[in-house]
C-alpha cells in the first residue's frame, strides 16, 4: 500500500524541471526573463545528466540488480523512464523557445535562420566567415589515419557524411573553440539581429571539405558523465588538494551520457555516431532548439535599454533590526539578527566579518566555506583577518560539485594569508554554513556564532532565497565549538545542545520531533509539523511523516524540487499538504517547524530530508530563540503556503497543479520584496550644529538716530550682519546618523 505514495527521486526531479519549463511558457513573465527560464532548463538537464544519469549508467553496469529503495526500480529502468522522459518534454522546449522569439520580433530581437538572412546580411555573413572563422576551423576526416577524436563535455560540433571516390566517410568540426558564439549583424536603430556562430559554420560546412560531397550534416553535442568517487580514487602518495586536482582531470574524459542533434538524420549516420561514441539510440536527443541556450546572457547584454523585456528591477535593502551607525557585535550581543536574502542584504553580514577582522578583542574566526563568490569579500575579510593577527580555521569543501577549482585556489590564497585551512572528513562532505567569532573582553570570553542555510556567496545571495541568524547565545556557540573541534581532528559531533548536527545529531532529533506531534495528536491535540526544503528523499523520514499523516498531524511542506512522497494519498498522507514554487528567485533555505500555537519550534538549516544530507554529510540547524525572529519565519511561512501565483500543489497521482486564484492575489517572493523595500530603516536626524561660544564684542557707543514719525526708531537701526550658516555634514559612515549605503542597481535574473 505504501509503494504508491512513492516517487522515484529522478522522476520527481524531471518533474521539478518541467516546472522551470512552465515560467518559460509562463506569458506573465517579461520576453527575456522567459528566454532565460529556457536557458536554466538546459542548464539543469546538463547537470541532471552529469550527475544523476552518469551515476545511475555506472550502477547499470556494475550491477543492475540494486534497486531504488522508493521506486523499486533498477538503474537500467531508471535509466529508460529517464530517456523518455526528457524526450516527451522536447516538443514543449521547442515551442516554448519558438513562441517567445516570434513575441520578441516585434522588440526588434532577431534570432535569423540562414534562410531569413537579407542579402547584405549574407554579404557581411560571408565577410565574418572568412576572416573570423575560416582561418581558424579545425575540421576532421576520420579514416585509418585519422581515428575519430575525443570530444570534450558540452561542445558543440558539426557532423557530416561525406562521399568521395575511395567511398563513405565522416566529417567532424569543432564550433566551440575560439569563436564568439553570438554574431551581431548590421542594424538598424534599436534592432538586435544575430545568427549563432556553429549556424554560420554548418551552413558553409559543403565548403570546408574540399574534395567530398556533403551528403547530410547537423550538429551535435556531447554531455559526458562528471559523476567521480573522490574517496574509492584517493591516492595515498597526494595531498588531498593534489588527489582533487587529479580527480578533476580525470572527469573531463569520462564516458559520454547523451548526444544532442539538430535534426533528424539517417539511421546509418545516427548509427555511426553512436558506435563512435558508444551510445545507445535511446540516448540520442533530436532538438531544434540550440543545443546550448547559455548565449542568451550575451543577448542580455545588449538589450539592457530594452526595460520592459525584464523584471522589474530590484536590489537587496538593508535589514530593520540592523543599525548601521553601530558595529555588528555589539547589537549581536544585545539581541539575536536576522538577515533574509535577496530581500535583505549580505553586506550586514559582510561588515560583521570586517569588524572581527580589525577588532582588537577578537582572537579567532572559524568558519566552513562550500561556494563563494568569485570575488569573494569573505575570503577578502578572513584573509584581513589572518594578517591581523587573528587565529582563522577555515573548512574548505573541495568536493563541492562544479567548484572543485574554485575551492582549491581558495584554499591556497587563504593559506598564504596566514588562516589554516582543513578539509572535511572521508566519505562526508562538510555542507554546514556555520561562522564563530571567539572574542576575548574585560568581562571574559564572549561569543558571536552565524548559521546559515545558504553558501557565504554575495552573488547568489542576490538570487537564491535564504535565511542568516545571527547570535551571541553562549549555548549555540558552545554547539558550534565542538562543531570545529571535531573537524579539526578528523571526528564527528556525537552529541550536542541546542544545534542539530547531522550525521549524528540531526536526523535522530527531526524523528523525536515528530514522534512528539505524533503524541500530542493521538492524545486529541493539534499535532503539527511543517518543513520547507529543496528536496525529500529521506526514506526513514518519509515514513515519519507517513506515520505522522496516519495519526492525525498536519503536514505542510513547501519543497521546491523533489520529493519522494507522494501527498495527498487517502489513508496513507492524506493530512500531508506538498507545494512547490518555482518563480523569479530560487527557493533554497530551509526551514524546520514541529507544534502548533505556542509550542512551535523553529529551525533553520543547510540540510534538506535528504539522505545524503542527514547521513552523509556534516550540516548544521539552529533553534530561532528570539520570538521576533520566530514570528517573522512563520510568517513567510504562511504566505509560501498561501501563495497562488507562483506555487503549484501536488496531487495524489504526483502531478502538480497551480493553485486557482480566487480575487486575492498572493506571491510570497514579491510580497517579500515589498515588505523589504516598506521596512528600510530611516535616517536619523542630524541635530543642529551649536554654534560654538564666542567672546562678547566690547561696548561700542553707538549713535541713535532720532525718532522720526514715519519711522520708529529699532526699524531704522542698521542690522548687523548675519553669519554665514554652517554647512549640515551629510549622512555617511562618519556621521551620527545613519549610514546610507548607495548600491548599484541592476537587474536580479
Amino acid at each position: 500500500m505504501k509503494n504508491r505514495v512513492y516517487d522515484n527521486r529522478e522522476l520527481s526531479w524531471l518533474k521539478f524541471n518541467e516546472r522551470v519549463l512552465e515560467e518559460a511558457r509562463d506569458e506573465r513573465n517579461p520576453l527575456l526573463e522567459r528566454l532565460l527560464f529556457q536557458s536554466i532548463y538546459g542548464s539543469n538537464l546538463d547537470e541532471f545528466f552529469m550527475v544523476r544519469v552518469g551515476s545511475l549508467y555506472d550502477a547499470s553496469l556494475v550491477d543492475d540488480s540494486q534497486k531504488d529503495n522508493k521506486s523499486k526500480m533498477k538503474p537500467s529502468e531508471q535509466l529508460s523512464a529517464i530517456y523518455s522522459g526528457v524526450r516527451e518534454l522536447i516538443p514543449t522546449k521547442d515551442e516554448s523557445f519558438k513562441a517567445i522569439h516570434k513575441a520578441l520580433e516585434p522588440n526588434n530581437i532577431l534570432h535569423k535562420s540562414i534562410k531569413s538572412l537579407t542579402g547584405q546580411e549574407l554579404e557581411f555573413l560571408e565577410a565574418y566567415y572568412a576572416y573570423e572563422i575560416k582561418p581558424f576551423l579545425n575540421a576532421l576526416v576520420i579514416d585509418k589515419r585519422h581515428p575519430f577524436p575525443f570530444l570534450p563535455n558540452k561542445s558543440i560540433y558539426v557532423a557530416a557524411k561525406l562521399t568521395s571516390k575511395s567511398g563513405v566517410t565522416l566529417g567532424i568540426i569543432g564550433c566551440s573553440e575560439k569563436f564568439e558564439r553570438v554574431i551581431f549583424l548590421p542594424a538598424q536603430d534599436d534592432t538586435i539581429a544575430y545568427v549563432l556562430v556553429e549556424e554560420l559554420i554548418l551552413h558553409f560546412t559543403d565548403k570546408i571539405f574540399h574534395g567530398y560531397k556533403v551528403e547530410e550534416k547537423t550538429l551535435m553535442r556531447i554531455t559526458r558523465n562528471a559523476d567521480i568517487d573522490v574517496d574509492e580514487s584517493f591516492d595515498r602518495e597526494l595531498d588531498f588538494r593534489q588527489n582533487m586536482s587529479v580527480l578533476i582531470n580525470k572527469r573531463k574524459r569520462l564516458c559520454p551520457v547523451r548526444l544532442q542533434l539538430s535534426k533528424q538524420i539517417s539511421e546509418p549516420l545516427q548509427k555511426e555516431l553512436c558506435t563512435r561514441l558508444e551510445l545507445s539510440k535511446k540516448q540520442v536527443f533530436i532538438e531544434k532548439t540550440p543545443l546550448d541556450l547559455s548565449y542568451v546572457f550575451t543577448i542580455f547584454s545588449k538589450a539592457e535599454a530594452k526595460k520592459e523585456l525584464f523584471f522589474e528591477p530590484r536590489t537587496s535593502q538593508l535589514s530593520r533590526m540592523i543599525d548601521e551607525s553601530r558595529p555588528m557585535i555589539d547589537q549581536i550581543d544585545e539581541r539575536d539578527l536576522f538577515l533574509s536574502y535577496p530581500y535583505e542584504s549580505i553586506q550586514s553580514f559582510i561588515r560583521l566579518l570586517n569588524e572581527a577582522a580589525k577588532d582588537e578583542s577578537v582572537v579567532s574566526i572559524k568558519m566552513t566555506l562550500y561556494r563563494v563568490a568569485k570575488h569573494s569579500k569573505v575570503i577578502k575579510a578572513l584573509c584581513t583577518a589572518a594578517e591581523n593577527g587573528k587565529e582563522v580555521c577555515v573548512l574548505v569543501e573541495l568536493r563541492a560539485r562544479f567548484d572543485e577549482e574554485n575551492n582549491i585556489g581558495w584554499s591556497k590564497q587563504l593559506e598564504e594569508a596566514g588562516c589554516r585551512v582543513m578539509y572535511g572528513p572521508k566519505g562526508l562532505k562538510v555542507h554546514s554554513k556555520l561562522c564563530l567569532i571567539t572574542r576575548k573582553t574585560a568581562e571574559g570570553v564572549k561569543y558571536t556564532t552565524q548559521i546559515g542555510t545558504g553558501n557565504y556567496n554575495e552573488k547568489t545571495a542576490e538570487l537564491y532565497t535564504d535565511l542568516c541568524l545571527m547570535t551571541s547565545n553562549r549555548d549555540i556557540a558552545k554547539d558550534a565549538e565542538e562543531v570545529f573541534r571535531t573537524l579539526s581532528i578528523g571526528e564527528l559531533v556525537e552529541k550536542s545542545s541546542l544545534l542539530l548536527v547531522a550525521p549524528h545529531c540531526l536526523q535522530n532529533r527531526v524523528l523525536e520531533m515528530m514522534d512528539n506531534e505524533i503524541a500530542i495528536a493521538k492524545a486529541g491535540g493539534d499535532g503539527y509539523v511543517g518543513a520547507k526544503l529543496n528536496s525529500l528523499t529521506d526514506k526513514v523520514i518519509m515514513d515519519k511523516i507517513i506515520e505522522c499523516s496516519q495519526a492525525g498531524v498536519k503536514v505542510e511542506m513547501v519543497i521546491r524540487g523533489i520529493s519522494c512522497l507522494v501527498a495527498g494519498v487517502e489513508g496513507v498522507t492524506g493530512n500531508v499538504r506538498i507545494r512547490s514554487i518555482v518563480g523569479r528567485y530560487l527557493e533554497h533555505s530551509r526551514i524546520y517547524i514541529f507544534g502548533s500555537g505556542v509550542r512551535k519550534n523553529v529551525y533553520i538549516s543547510s540540510a534538506d530530508y535528504m539522505t545524503r544530507n542527514t547521513t552523509r554529510r556534516v550540516e548544521v540547524a539552529a533553534p530561532v530563540l528570539d520570538p521576533d525572529i520566530r514570528q517573522r519565519i512563520l510568517d513567510m511561512f504562511d504566505t509560501q503556503m498561501n501563495d497562488n501565483v507562483k506555487a503549484r500543489d501536488m496531487q495524489p497521482d504526483g502531478r502538480y497543479v497551480r493553485k486557482p486564484s480566487d480575487g486575492v492575489r498572493v506571491d510570497a517572493q514579491s510580497r517579500a520584496y515589498a515588505e523589504a523595500y516598506a521596512n528600510v530603516p530611516k535616517p536619523k536626524p542630524v541635530p543642529e550644529p551649536k554654534p560654538e561660544p564666542v567672546d562678547p564684542p566690547a561696548e561700542v557707543p553707538v549713535e541713535i538716530p532720532e525718532k522720526t514719525e514715519n519711522a520708529p526708531a529699532a526699524e531704522n537701526a542698521e542690522k548687523p550682519a548675519e553669519p554665514a550658516p554652517e554647512k549640515k555634514k551629510a549622512f555617511g559612515r562618519g556621521s551620527s546618523g545613519y549610514s546610507v549605503v548607495k548600491v548599484k542597481v541592476r537587474k536580479i535574473r
